[in-house]
C-alpha cells in the first residue's frame, strides 16, 4: 500500500485558521456504513447516538510547550517544542529545536531567569533530549513562560488559547490538542448524557506523531512514535458496560481510537485498564476490536490519521467523502469541521 494513494487536492483557503465563534456550530459530515452522507451541524450529534452507547473522550490538556529562548554562548534565538518527558527525576525531555543547528549536544539554552537547559542527546528524527534546570516546579514555570503550540498550517495567532483546549481537558501533558473534541460544549455533553449515552474519559498525551509527516513510500514501513496513555478502572468499566448492553463505543478522535485499540483484552472481549506507551499504527486492513463509531476532523493528506479513518470506513468511501468535503467547502484540520463515521 502506497502513501501517495492517501493524497488529495485541498485548496489552501479551506484550511481553517481560527475556530468558529461557538464550538458546536461547526459543520458535521455524517458518513453512513453504506456510504450515505448527510450534511449537518455538530450540535446535531446527539441525534445520531442511542441510549446505551458510550462516548469516549481524551481528557489530555495541551502544555504551553513552545519555549522561546537563546543560546547561552552566542545569544542566538532558539525555539523549543517539548514533546515528552524522558526522566521526570532528572527533568529531561524530548524536544524539537528550531533552528536545528543551534541544538547541538552540549549547547546551553536560556529561556527565563528561572529556566535553562542543556542539550544532552540527539535521537531518532533529529529529536533532542534537553535536561532542564528550573527555579521552582518545572511544569509551573513552563505554564508561566511558555506558549501553546499551534500546528504549522495555522498562520494566525488565537486570542484565547483555551480554544485550543477541549472543555474537558484535565491532565496536562500534550504537545497538541485532540482536535475532534474541540467541538464539544458543556451543554452538548449534557445533551448526550440526558439521552442515556454514557461518557468515559481516558488519556493519551499527543506527541511527535502529530508533527512528523510520513516519510516512507510504503505505508507498512512507517513507524509511529510512542505516546503515553492511561485508561483507569472507571473508564474500563464504563466501556465494558456499554459493550455488555449492546451499545456502540463512539470514540472522539483518532487518539481515543488508538488508545482503545491498544488495550489488552480478555478472551470474552472485555478491555482491561492499563497505562504505558503505545505505537499503534492503524491503516487499511486493520480489524477493529473495540471502536464502533468515530467522531473526527478532516485530516492532512498522506497522514497516518487519514489512513486510520480509511481503515475504519473503507479507503474509497473516505476518499470520496473528502472530495465531497472540498466541493462543499468544509473547513479542514485542527480548527475545521468534523465527521461522524458510523
Amino acid at each position: 500500500m502506497l502513501v501517495k494513494d492517501f493524497d488529495y487536492y485541498l485548496p489552501k483557503e479551506l484550511i481553517a485558521q481560527e475556530p468558529t465563534e461557538h464550538r458546536d456550530e461547526s459543520r458535521l459530515m455524517v458518513v453512513g456504513k453504506h456510504g450515505s452522507i448527510q450534511h449537518r451541524r455538530f450540535s446535531n450529534l446527539p441525534e445520531f447516538l442511542n441510549p446505551g452507547d458510550v462516548l469516549v473522550l481524551n481528557d489530555t490538556r495541551v502544555m504551553k510547550a513552545r519555549l522561546l529562548g537563546t543560546r547561552e554562548d552566542t545569544g542566538g534565538k532558539v525555539e523549543v517544542l517539548l514533546l515528552a518527558p524522558v526522566s521526570q527525576a532528572d527533568c529531561a525531555w524530548q524536544a524539537l529545536v528550531k533552528p536545528g543547528r543551534r541544538g547541538r549536544i552540549g549547547t546551553r539554552l536560556v529561556f527565563d531567569p528561572c529556566l535553562s537547559g542543556e542539550v544532552v542527546d540527539i535521537i531518532a528524527s533529529g529529536v533532542r533530549v534537553i535536561k532542564f534546570s528550573s527555579d521552582g516546579d518545572f511544569e509551573s514555570v513552563v505554564e508561566r513562560i511558555g506558549e501553546v503550540p499551534l500546528p504549522p498550517y495555522i498562520e494566525k495567532d488565537i486570542e484565547d488559547s483555551e480554544r485550543y483546549q477541549t472543555v474537558y481537558a484535565r491532565k496536562l501533558g500534550s504537545a497538541a490538542a485532540p482536535t475532534a473534541g474541540l467541538h464539544f460544549t458543556p451543554g452538548l455533553l449534557n445533551a448526550v448524557s440526558e439521552k442515556g449515552v454514557g461518557i468515559a474519559r481516558l488519556t493519551l498525551h499527543v506527541g511527535l506523531g502529530t508533527f512528523r509527516p510520513v516519510k516512507v513510500d510504503v505505508v507498512e514501513e512507517h513507524k509511529m512514535h510512542a505516546e503515553y496513555f492511561e485508561v483507569t478502572e472507571e473508564a474500563k468499566d464504563a466501556v465494558n458496560q456499554g459493550i455488555a448492553r449492546g451499545g456502540r463505543i463512539v470514540a472522539v478522535g483518532t487518539t481515543t481510537v488508538r488508545t482503545l485499540e491498544s488495550l489488552p483484552m480478555t478472551e470474552d472481549g472485555k478491555i482491561l485498564a492499563a497505562s504505558g506507551l503505545t505505537c499503534k499504527f492503524i491503516y487499511p486492513g486493520y480489524r477493529f476490536k473495540v471502536v464502533d463509531s468515530i467522531v473526527t476532523n478532516f485530516h492532512l493528506p498522506k497522514s497516518t490519521l487519514l489512513m486510520l479513518v480509511s481503515a475504519f470506513s473503507g479507503y474509497e468511501r473516505i476518499m470520496s467523502a473528502y472530495e465531497i468535503a472540498v466541493t462543499e467547502r468544509y473547513r479542514f484540520f485542527s480548527f475545521g469541521d468534523a465527521m461522524l463515521l458510523l
